[in-house]
């Protein structure tokens, strides 16, 4: 990741439907948008994305990286805040690999059996895409 050039920061929020994961604030945010990842700084000019499934990297004062995995959702950028709506988020420090392949067998064996029919079909891709996601941010 590229150092930071500034030492302003930005108030950032997390949110799933579960809970709030992380508010705090932030030197820069590193977020999956659907075109591609991009960061924010403080003052940042007003932006409003869908992201994909992958990593939010925080970039905290102290110099520490936080690493948040999301399954998508949408992300609102302003001068003075930015806030991340995911479907699904947890710390990547928290993601199980074994359990993460085991889903992904099942997704994979559940693809096989819903060939007939296209909505299922979608549906359970679309899950395989989260599960492979997940396991590139496990790797991390």
């Amino acid at each position: 990741m590229a150092e930071t050039f500034t030492n302003k920061t930005i108030p950032f929020e997390l949110v799933s439907p579960e809970r709030v994961l992380a508010s705090e604030e932030v030197l820069m945010v590193v977020i999956p948008g659907e075109a591609g990842d991009f960061g924010v700084l403080a003052d940042h000019a007003p932006l409003l994305s869908s992201i994909r499934p992958g990593v939010v990297f925080l970039h905290l004062p102290s110099g520490e990286i936080k690493k948040i995995f999301v399954a998508g959702g949408f992300a609102d950028v302003n001068g003075t805040l930015c806030t991340v709506l995911a479907e699904e988020a947890v710390n990547v420090a928290e993601l199980d690999r074994a359990q993460i392949e085991e889903s992904l067998k099942g997704f994979q064996e559940s693809l096989d059996l819903s060939k007939e029919d296209a909505v299922k079909s979608a549906y359970i891709l679309q899950q395989i895409g989260v599960a492979q996601a997940k396991l590139a941010a496990a790797a991390i």
